[in-house]
């Protein structure tokens, strides 16, 4: 389900025009974003905006749902930071149904960070290689998740094969 976005108003960028940025990631994320002597690009696509070093889509801003703007790293991103915050952790059975773009459920969630909390930006990741899998929005405390027998636990705004991961 591709949608015919593109990317817009892509322009070089300074380090210190996103210093913030990457000092607010590092610090939500506890990561080291060693961007130094990297190419730093922002654009638009969709309803993203995104920040691109060396040419790699690495950070985008999503809006939460009560309308506070958010700043995380897209997959491509996490792919270079397994080691970063605020992670749920999915066994095998709900990999299909994240990287068709479903919401998380509670019944496949199998490890959350312990410092997640309700309506945090959470990345989610398989429990065999810790290798992102979806990007979303949490639904209840990491414990809580992992306590819970059923229903929704992650709200699912990026997954593997969406435009985003495709975006070339």
């Amino acid at each position: 389900m591709v949608k015919d976005w593109s990317i817009r108003k892509r322009r070089p960028i300074r380090r210190k025009a996103i210093a913030p940025l990457l000092k607010d990631l590092e610090a939500a994320l506890g990561i080291d974003l060693n961007v130094d002597g990297a190419f730093l690009e922002a654009a638009e696509f969709g309803p993203w905006n995104l920040v691109f070093v060396d040419k790699v889509p690495k950070a985008v801003d999503v809006e939460h749902p009560d309308g506070e703007r958010v700043v995380a790293l897209t997959l491509r991103g996490l792919m270079e930071h397994a080691d970063a915050a605020h992670w749920v952790e999915v066994d095998h059975g709900a990999i299909r149904f994240l990287m068709n773009g479903a919401d998380c459920m509670a019944a496949g969630i199998s490890g959350a960070d312990v410092d997640v909390a309700e309506g945090d930006l959470v990345w989610i990741r398989d429990e065999v290689h810790q290798r992102p899998l979806a990007l979303g929005w949490a639904l209840d405390s990491g414990e809580g998740m992992v306590a819970a027998t059923g229903g929704k636990a992650v709200k699912t705004i990026h997954w593997v094969g969406d435009e985003l991961w495709e975006m070339e």
